[in-house]
């Protein structure tokens, strides 16, 4: 049952949080709405968006508005939490924040690559990054180019991974975006151990290696599909830890002739014997369907635990990729089954 004591008042915190989430016929009827503007109505008057969404303009309803408003009731939930969790949960909630951190980084990137005229508009989000993460805000504000931001890294984790790229003249925001990821999960992966102990350290590293295992398929899988990319170039796109799936399968995968041959490997992995994906998922749909059961399944079999914290911030962020996605499609006129099809609707 974990500790009962030190998760009680979390765990009915997150039951009520959870509550609040949208559900299967909210998002049924966001699809059925006509556009942006009543989107927003719709979820100041039927969701906990309601507090962060009076800040925005109705004037100013560009989709990176909007976006950016809605992320920061995701930073509104993450302190609720924080504010009631003690120490150790404390401690693995700062190892969770390094995600927002990446995105924070990668948005920053994009920034200055893309030379935009209004480079950034990060207030709202200094609040929530001056308290809980290594990153500056301040500093990151003044960048015009990738060598300045790398700089106002400094200090932190993610400086020396990106220095080390500096002096390739061909290095893109791709090859950016991979270094932080690929040394945001190594570093989650081995600082669990660091934080976690016992039952918790077992729930976590379950759910962080499979998430490793799954992107790793999910980033070879779109190596072939979209970019016909050769086996030595794909090794590189890697996160090199394996936790269900032994070295030799990563390489039948890789070297597979064409995305009919990997998904022919795919078929033999524990993740697809065990979930039984032959409904036509795509790779990104088995990803987030693997995640949902194995963290409320792990919610199940231990709710007094870190479990009821990871499965709470994947259901919330979850709920921002298919509002965002869906906000998306009402702003090109989909029909409300296709915007559903491509939101994919919430996972029973």
């Amino acid at each position: 049952m974990g500790n009962l004591l030190q998760y009680s008042g979390i765990v009915t915190k997150l039951r009520a949080m959870e509550s609040r989430l949208l559900k299967q016929e909210n998002f049924e009827e966001i699809a059925s709405l006509h556009n942006v503007p009543e989107v927003v109505s719709y979820l100041r008057e039927n969701s906990s968006y309601t507090y962060v969404l009076n800040e925005l303009d109705t004037n100013r309803l560009h989709r990176g508005d909007i976006e950016k408003i809605l992320l920061l009731e995701l930073y509104y939930e993450y302190s609720k939490i924080y504010r009631f969790c003690g120490l150790p949960q404390r401690r693995f909630l700062r190892l969770l924040v390094k995600r927002y951190e990446i995105n924070l980084i990668n948005y920053c990137l994009r920034i200055v690559i893309n030379r935009y005229a209004e480079p950034f508009d990060l207030n709202s989000k200094k609040a929530f990054f001056d308290k809980y993460t290594q990153v500056s805000i301040d500093k990151l504000i003044l960048s015009r180019t990738t060598d300045d931001l790398v700089e106002n890294l400094k200090g932190t984790e993610y400086y020396e991974p990106l220095k080390k790229l500096q002096n390739n003249e061909t290095v893109t925001l791709f090859d950016y975006d991979l270094t932080l990821n690929q040394h945001y999960l190594s570093a989650m992966w081995k600082e669990r151990k660091k934080i976690l102990k016992k039952k918790e350290l077992e729930l976590y590293t379950r759910d962080c290696g499979s998430k490793i295992d799954l992107l790793n398929m999910q980033w070879i899988y779109r190596a072939k599909k979209y970019y016909h990319m050769q086996p030595a170039d794909i090794y590189s796109l890697l996160v090199p830890i394996q936790y269900k799936i032994p070295t030799a399968l990563i390489r039948e995968m890789v070297e597979a002739d064409g995305v009919d041959g990997f998904e022919a490997v795919l078929a033999k992995t524990s993740y697809a014997r065990h979930y039984d994906f032959g409904r036509s998922l795509t790779i990104e749909q088995m990803y987030t369907e693997c995640l949902y059961r194995l963290y409320t399944s792990d919610r199940r079999k231990d709710p007094y635990s870190i479990a009821a914290i990871n499965t709470y911030l994947f259901l919330k962020e979850e709920e921002l990729r298919q509002l965002t996605t869906a906000i998306e499609c009402i702003r090109y006129g989909l029909s409300p089954g296709e915007t559903l099809a491509y939101i994919g609707g919430k996972t029973k």
